[in-house]
């Protein structure tokens, strides 16, 4: 079962690639790309003693 939603996830990166590279859509990327990084940082976070402060700057 879990090997079936990764490979569900890998096909929608490899989808969006595909969108940004037929598209010539390469601005999308930078916002992509921040998106995912500010995603990480609060999954990351959200069991630590740093989440109120990271809980503040947004």
């Amino acid at each position: 079962m879990a090997g079936s939603s990764f490979g569900g996830k890998v096909s929608i990166l490899v989808e969006l690639f595909s969108f940004l590279m037929n598209r010539k859509k390469w601005w999308l990327a930078p916002i992509i790309v921040l998106l995912v990084l500010l995603s990480l940082l609060i999954v990351l976070t959200e069991g630590s003693a740093v989440a109120p402060f990271i809980y503040t700057l947004f």
